[in-house]
């Protein structure tokens, strides 16, 4: 991620190598989960609708920019300018999908619209070109060097500002556009989900903790890219106040937060109920009747409960009727 390629200043060879084992190992984990999530959207047709293909598209940004951050060589020329603009074209990539997201599910929840799916070709101007124009700005002033794995910019007081500005700003622009978004669709739920508890005599209890797992949910995406960029953000700012005076654990917890974005996107916008349900016939299909019980029960396929509660109710049928049987 963009963090990763500024946290090398005043830091000496041990904690670098440090830094960069985190950085290999958050990038590789979150690789694995993104490249889940695409493989899933390839391989699965009933995943392919407009909703979950926005997920896709968040996924593969978050996997291209984890594979840029993970392999070749940056000392060598070209390849530094590469891996440093690629990683930042990418990562901003990855957040602005976030808002696409969030501005597909407002329009449909709050405005009722429908002509979301209209929209595909805007987001994609909206998310690639931004990502291209931030992108090229940030090259404006700066100096490349390397250090361990990856390519980072040593930049005076103006390159440091146009990174923040080029990075930074637009990604906090789009953690309050999805947390403003993110309440606005779970109060309107909420309030329609009240009025419909008052106009009817029962609620179906079952429905209701669903739903509340759903809004739950919905409300812990605009904390992925706080939590992913929150220790970035202030590294930042402490380099502007204290330029070539790094903080060994503050650009730690930078690099590993920050390179860990694309796991929790995969897991809080990929493994939602439709890919779970894509899996679990998969394993109805391929996977033989005497392997489900080495499953963790939560994936195991409804069917293979449904018989599994039919054999117990059976066999406790038979016990009955021999005790009966004994008795007499």
């Amino acid at each position: 991620m963009s963090a990763l390629l500024t946290a090398g200043g005043g830091l000496t060879a041990g904690d670098r190598s440090i830094i960069t084992a985190i950085n290999t190992g958050a990038s590789s984990l979150s690789f694995v989960g993104s490249a889940f999530i695409v493989l899933c959207y390839c391989l699965f047709k009933e995943l392919r609708k407009f909703s979950f293909k926005l997920v896709f598209y968040l996924a593969l940004s978050d996997m291209l920019c984890s594979f840029f951050l993970i392999v070749g060589d940056p000392s060598k020329g070209f390849i530094c300018y590469a891996q440093g603009y690629t990683t930042h074209f990418f990562c901003v990539a990855s957040f602005l999908w976030t808002t696409t997201i969030a501005f597909t599910l407002h329009r449909t929840v709050v405005k009722h619209k429908t002509d979301v799916e209209d929209l595909e070709a805007m987001f994609h101007l909206y998310v690639w070109g931004t990502s291209l124009v931030v992108t090229v700005i940030r090259s404006f002033g700066n100096n490349h060097s390397h250090m361990g794995p990856w390519c980072y910019t040593q930049t005076g007081l103006k390159g440091k500002a146009v990174h923040f500005l080029t990075f930074y700003a637009p990604l906090w622009g789009a953690i309050l556009y999805n947390g403003f978004t993110y309440f606005q669709v779970i109060r309107m739920l909420r309030n329609a989900r009240r009025m419909a508890v008052g106009m009817s005599d029962r609620v179906d209890s079952i429905d209701g903790r669903a739903e509340s797992k759903v809004l739950n949910r919905w409300g812990y995406y605009p904390l992925i890219l706080i939590g992913s960029w929150a220790f970035g953000t202030i590294n930042r700012i402490h380099d502007f106040v204290e330029p070539g005076h790094k903080i060994f654990w503050l650009s730690a917890l930078d690099v590993g937060t920050a390179a860990l974005m694309g796991l929790f996107n995969s897991i809080a916008y990929g493994l939602n109920s439709s890919v779970r349900r894509a899996i679990h016939e998969r394993f109805e299909l391929f996977l033989p009747e005497r392997l489900y019980r080495w499953l963790p029960s939560n994936l195991r396929p409804k069917s293979h409960h449904l018989i599994m509660h039919q054999q117990q109710q059976q066999q406790r049928s038979e016990m009955v009727s021999l005790k009966t049987e004994e008795q007499q």
